[in-house]
């Protein structure tokens, strides 16, 4: 089993120093920016290949770590060499082996490896990876080798159906680049108030983290607290009023769904009002209102 990677980002980075500080050789990369295969060679000891034909004598298990825009391109241009009996594997989240066209023609197999896993630093992130959680799906064959590599270094792997991938990865996208936004604009509503950016992230920090807590401990019903699960009519309405437009929409559709799980845990309690105030789009607070005034001394 040699193991290279063509493209030489975050995530071939932060998989390949995974996999050699597992114990697991890799061969290297192949990148059309030669400075980032000649980077990401010496930062797992492997080799950077400066052309596809090097890399492809070398390999049996190919990833394919490039943004998905080019990932079809890359598969075009593999398929000119002989690849009976190699795994060609791709780590887009939203899409599926179904894009190695007419793959079984050229005897490789195809899957597809997605961690679930924010990959922010080329040359830090791989620390994260012994606790990722993978999904994977292609050929049976495939899906078993890349399957076994990974639950023997002890992670887990969940096969999954190809034509899940979008909604999967939208999915994953909500859950790590939305909630950035999330609290990006709640960071932003404080600096409103007089918080600089730091302590605004210092003063919420336990709030932030054990809501999290606790929706991984007992799931997102039990764990709602708030106006909106106390049916508090009076204090989202000045929530609303308080907030410029495009906050106050995101409130409201976010709000919508918090009104769903509000019913579903307390099933006595009637938030129909509460809802058809979050369903209004029209502002009902005066536009030339002023900020909260700075009070913070820090």
């Amino acid at each position: 089993m040699t193991i290279s990677f063509i493209g030489a980002g975050r995530v071939a980075c932060s998989i390949g120093k995974y996999l050699t500080q597992s114990g697991i050789r890799i061969a290297g990369y192949y990148d059309t920016q030669k400075e980032a295969a000649d980077s990401a060679a010496a930062f797992t000891n492997s080799q950077s290949f400066p052309a596809l034909p090097d890399l492809m004598e070398r390999s049996s298990i190919i990833f394919i770590t490039t943004p998905d825009s080019y990932i079809s391109q890359a598969w075009e241009e593999l398929r000119a060499f002989q690849l009976d009996g190699k795994i060609i594997c791709h780590c887009s989240g939203a899409m599926s082996s179904g894009v190695f066209t007419d793959i079984g023609k050229t005897g490789a197999l195809g899957c597809s490896l997605h961690p679930m896993l924010p990959f922010c630093d080329r040359f830090a992130s791989y620390e994260q990876l012994k606790n990722a959680f993978f999904t994977i799906e292609g050929h049976d064959a495939a899906v078993s080798a890349i399957s076994d590599l990974f639950t023997s270094l002890g992670n887990t792997v969940c096969r999954i159906e190809g034509d899940c991938k979008p909604k999967y990865h939208a999915a994953a996208s909500i859950l790590s680049n939305q909630v950035v936004a999330v609290l990006d604009t709640g960071y932003r509503l404080l600096e409103e108030c007089g918080f600089s950016r730091e302590t605004a992230r210092a003063a919420t920090k336990e709030l932030v983290c054990q809501n999290i807590d606790n929706i991984l401990q007992q799931d997102c019903i039990a764990a709602l607290t708030g106006p909106i699960e106390r049916n508090d009519i009076q204090t989202v309405r000045k929530h609303l009023n308080c907030l410029p437009q495009q906050d106050q929409d995101m409130y409201q559709a976010l709000g919508l769904k918090l009104v769903e799980l509000a019913g579903r845990k307390n099933q006595t309690q009637n938030y129909t009002e509460l809802a058809q105030l979050l369903a209004n789009n029209r502002r009902s607070r005066n536009a030339g209102k002023p900020l909260c005034k700075n009070r913070l001394l820090m």
